[in-house]
């Protein structure tokens, strides 16, 4: 044999044994369990994160369409840049909050009207207005997170995944999906599935102690 000969001999039977590997890790799911421990680790580290900063964070799954055979499932973490956020209803919190800094500022305290006599160039409703939403805005802000326990991820294209809540009734299988880990040390009740082939992990996540449980099925949606 060439030397030509022997090198595409060798080219053919590296090409046969990836075929064989990743044939064999379809049929045993090992990435997408390879997927839900590090799912799992992240979650963990997240939601001790929200407890430990005082700031709400969340889980940002970018999940492709079912149709889809080559989309990736990928993830990354996010947390509010300040303790305003704590809520997975931001837009309904925000409104809330700007209601209250409203509130503050049409209604000051005795200590802020006074204040406000003493000084000459005390600024006008609507400049305390504009500052305070600015200050709510800027503090529900969402900007990515990472350490080392938590850092974004994109899953081969075989390995798809679910998520549920418990403000949903059917789980997230495309778009956007998220999980809220909030600063008083807790979380929402969630599952997530991590599917390879016919191979499924459930990863049930507790909401009071942010504990992860992996199971080697696919398990139910909660009934309540």
């Amino acid at each position: 044999m060439t030397l030509i000969e022997v090198v595409i001999a060798l080219m053919i039977v590296a090409v046969l044994f990836a075929a064989v590997v990743f044939g064999v890790g379809s049929l045993t799911g090992a990435r997408a369990k390879e997927a839900s421990t590090e799912l799992a680790g992240t979650i963990r580290a997240l939601y001790d994160t929200a407890a430990l900063s005082g700031k709400t964070c969340r889980l940002v799954f970018d999940l492709p369409d079912e149709k889809d055979e080559e989309g990736e499932v990928s993830w990354r973490a996010e947390c509010a840049q300040g303790g305003v956020t704590a809520s997975a209803k931001r837009d309904d919190e925000l409104k809330d909050a700007r209601k209250k800094a409203e509130d503050k500022v049409k209604n000051p305290s005795r200590d802020d009207r006074f204040r406000r006599l003493d000084s000459d160039d005390a600024p006008t409703l609507q400049e305390l207005q504009q500052a305070e939403a600015k200050r709510v805005e800027k503090a529900a802000e969402y900007a990515n997170f990472s350490t080392e326990d938590v850092v974004e991820k994109t899953l081969p294209s075989n390995v798809r995944v679910e998520v549920w809540t418990q403000k949903q009734r059917l789980p997230t299988k495309s778009g956007p999906a998220y999980l809220y880990f909030f600063p008083q040390g807790y979380t929402e009740r969630a599952q997530v599935w991590v599917r390879q082939g016919d191979n499924a992990w459930t990863l049930t996540i507790s909401p009071l102690t942010g504990k992860t449980r992996i199971h080697g099925e696919a398990l139910e949606v909660p009934k309540s």
